[in-house]
């Protein structure tokens, strides 16, 4: 039996949810700025040593990918449910980089104790949560409205 992936799911959200994607897109939107102007430096403390990527470039590309979460997050509200899962994707993706932070003792960002990166740490589920409930996204997998079965 195949799989389908449906083409939008029409999964309601509250206004809370609304409220909650909203600012979710206006802080990737901010954050993805940031990649490119003022926290550069500050990100590029996130990055793995060991990807074998070119740092900075690794910052660029984060910053523009979240830039487009964010925007999305934003203007796309009729494909909340697959942005959400984008983003929450997203967020699973650059984890190592928090967890390289934390092994290595890079300071960034006011995270400069072992205590604040731990931290740091478990705010990451909670951002993928934020993510798939703000969109819809949890919902819409819950009630088989993804995936044809």
């Amino acid at each position: 039996m195949i799989t389908q992936i449906r083409q939008t799911p029409n999964q309601k959200t509250g206004l809370l949810q609304t409220i909650f994607r909203l600012l979710l897109g206006a802080n990737l939107l901010l954050a993805g700025i940031g990649h490119l102007t003022w926290a550069r430096i500050e990100f590029l403390a996130q990055v793995p040593t060991w990807l074998p990527l070119d740092p900075d470039l690794v910052v660029v590309l984060s910053g523009v990918v979240e830039i487009g979460l964010g925007l999305s997050l934003l203007l796309l509200g009729r494909y909340k449910v697959w942005v959400g899962l984008a983003t929450a994707l997203f967020f699973v993706l650059i984890f190592p980089g928090n967890i390289s932070q934390y092994v290595n003792r890079i300071d960034a960002f006011n995270l400069n104790s072992d205590t604040t990166r731990l931290v740091r740490l478990f705010f990451q589920p909670v951002l993928v949560a934020w993510a798939l409930w703000s969109t819809g996204a949890w919902q819409a997998y819950r009630n088989g409205q993804l995936f044809n079965r």
